[in-house]
């Protein structure tokens, strides 16, 4: 058994499941004597609900899910030779393909809104970001991806800026707003979490520091009666030495 192992079976399960999952997967390496390997099981994240439901995507859908990462390998590619005509089509494709793959995330499970606009920016991150791309598909992540750098896109023509409407910034603050708002309540679960498992552990070092110390006491009057019991042999063997040479 090893991390990786363990890994792709626990970030298969829905969120709910995933600690106890943890726990025992942890439980069970450190019983087998790989405390190292039950450590690092112990320090994986639970996932959010959007980045499980990506997840589940590179496990129950990979045909889709390959179609839009190769998408976004050609897209990439296209940018770097500057290839106006092949730029246009594949930003075209990743539309459509982007689209319908967050589609078939949503129906694989109920999701927020707010939790369905971080699985589209996840499924964005993945097409532009090759590292992405590679996250996505091992179906192991913890959290939401966001990708802030250059984003390949077709070379622009020259046209005016178009401002966004105001109701558009309005639900964009407001959606924006959501997601923090989740993501706070998710850090909250996850200290909660590390909280209850901090007191866990306490409560057990303390119990067996307690029974170290009991068995400690038991072995020095041990220590101690074995130590009497010796100078009694020792005094018993020179009064037997001393009346055989009597009688003698």
């Amino acid at each position: 058994m090893d991390l990786d192992e363990v890994a792709g079976r626990l970030y298969a399960l829905p969120p709910s499941e995933f600690t106890a999952a943890r726990e025992a997967e942890a439980r069970a390496a450190k019983e087998a004597g790989d405390v190292r390997l039950a450590r690092e099981i112990a320090k994986l994240r639970k996932p959010t609900v959007s980045a499980w439901a990506v997840n589940r995507l590179s496990r129950e859908r990979p045909e889709e899910l390959a179609e839009l990462l190769d998408v976004g390998e050609r897209l990439r590619a296209a940018w770097q030779e500057q290839d106006a005509g092949a730029l246009a089509e594949l930003t075209r494709r990743r539309g459509d393909v982007t689209a319908k793959v967050g589609r078939l995330a949503r129906q694989q499970g109920g999701l927020s809104s707010a939790a369905a606009a971080e699985v589209d920016q996840t499924l964005e991150a993945a097409v532009v970001d090759a590292e992405a791309a590679g996250q996505v598909r091992a179906g192991r992540l913890a959290k939401p991806l966001n990708y802030s750098g250059f984003a390949p896109a077709p070379i622009p023509r020259e046209r005016p800026a178009r401002r966004k409407p105001p109701e558009e910034e309005a639900r964009e603050r407001e959606e924006a707003e959501a997601r923090k708002a989740e993501e706070h309540q998710e850090a909250e679960a996850a200290h909660k979490e590390w909280q209850e498992a901090l007191e866990a552990a306490v409560k057990e070092h303390d119990e067996r520091a307690e029974r170290v110390a009991r068995l400690e006491q038991k072995l020095a009057k041990a220590r101690k009666r074995l130590a009497e019991s010796e100078q009694r042999l020792e005094v018993t063997r020179r009064e037997e030495r001393h009346a055989r040479r009597r009688l003698g």
